[in-house]
């Protein structure tokens, strides 16, 4: 017997940092379901650099269990978005080797791929209907519109931007609609770009699709002192960067980079708001194992073991398990779990081939 509706919620609110919205998202899984037709989420990255763990092990611990749930995914490799941006200098050749080490990673980062489909912008835009459904939707979205949702490739309004980049958030929400999926699910800085997608699906005769926005995790530095800005914004502003490479711990650091990266890490003692070693701990470790060992010298209180997230972070914030006693802990579950994605990377010739020229390419990299 398959999973009831409201397990299927479960697991994807699991997922949801926000959800828009959760009733519309019942009434499609009950539609889908009971006619047997698929139900499809879709995600994309531009081929931009290196991956990082929220990219990596992050997004396959969400995608998982949005396919537990019932979901097949259709996984966007942008290049040509990527062109758009101006990544790599907008050389094609260079960011589609890119999108292929992208692939590699997943393939080797225990994402259950026989529910996964890559699809290639540079397929889609062979399609003259692709670029009529990105002129309707330019048709129906004012420059002021596209220029606020120039921030899902990490852009602002205020930027001089190139004729590209504005044309690049109608692409993205082109790519929605002629995939036809039901679901977006991206992180809380692309939603700009989904809320309008929602708002303009009635000018398609098409459902709005649903918007599940997960968790971005912190950087690793320490975060700018407060602003105005609201928490969702913030929240962006503080997120993983691999134009950064010291706020972010990539799928293919050595054990000692990690240690390094960890050790050098914000993390002040008692503090849990955005605090990115908890975060790690929580979305990730937690996840993906359910104990936690924390070692350290019986000087010191000898080793425990945490069942349970909420308990770790109790003690945190009483001073009970300081950042001396987290972090080592943290670096060494981070790194046991990148042993298999670096093995991959060193007996897979083409892999390795790949990640070498990655490499040689990143310092060409254009933010």
């Amino acid at each position: 017997m398959g999973l009831s509706i409201d397990e299927r919620v479960h697991l994807i609110r699991e997922v949801a940092e926000e959800l828009i919205n959760e009733k519309e998202l019942r009434e499609m899984l009950e539609v889908k379901l009971k006619s047997g037709e698929p139900i499809y989420a879709y995600d994309g990255f531009e081929p931009s650099g290196r991956i990082h763990i929220a990219q990596g092990l992050l997004r396959a611990i969400n995608v998982n269990k949005l396919i537990q749930a019932g979901i097949k995914f259709k996984f966007l490799v942008a290049d040509w978005h990527a062109a758009a941006n101006k990544k790599f200098d907008g050389n094609l050749q260079t960011i589609k080797k890119v999108g292929k080490y992208f692939v590699e990673v997943w393939k080797a980062c225990g994402m259950d791929l026989s529910n996964v489909e890559f699809i290639w912008a540079s397929d889609l835009v062979k399609k003259s209907k692709y670029w009529e459904t990105v002129l309707n939707i330019s048709m129906k979205t004012t420059l002021n519109r596209t220029l606020r949702c120039t921030q899902i490739m990490g852009r602002k309004d205020t930027d001089e931007l190139l004729t590209s980049q504005v044309l690049y958030p109608m692409m993205q929400c082109a790519d929605i609609f002629y995939m036809d999926v039901d679901i977006c699910q991206l992180g809380m800085d692309q939603r700009k770009v989904n809320m309008l997608a929602r708002e303009i699906a009635k000018h398609f005769n098409r459902p709005k699709p649903i918007a599940v926005h997960h968790h971005m995790l912190a950087g690793l530095i320490q975060p700018p002192p407060d602003s105005e800005l609201d928490a969702i914004e913030r929240a962006i502003e503080r997120k993983m960067s691999k134009s950064n490479p010291n706020s972010a711990v990539f799928m293919l650091d050595t054990k000692e980079e990690i240690e390094a990266k960890i050790k050098k890490a914000w993390c002040p003692p008692e503090e849990i708001d955005g605090n990115p070693i908890l975060e790690y701990t929580k979305y990730i470790i937690f996840e993906k194992e359910s104990e936690f060992e924390i070692r350290r010298s019986e000087k010191y209180g000898g080793n425990f073991t945490y069942s349970r997230y909420q308990d770790l972070e109790d003690d945190y914030a009483a001073g009970k398990l300081t950042p001396m006693d987290l972090k080592p802990n943290v670096a060494r579950i981070l790194n046991e779990f990148l042993i298999p994605i670096r093995e991959h990377f060193e007996k897979n010739a083409a892999a390795k081939k790949l990640f070498e020229f990655v490499m040689k390419v990143q310092s060409t990299q254009t933010k």
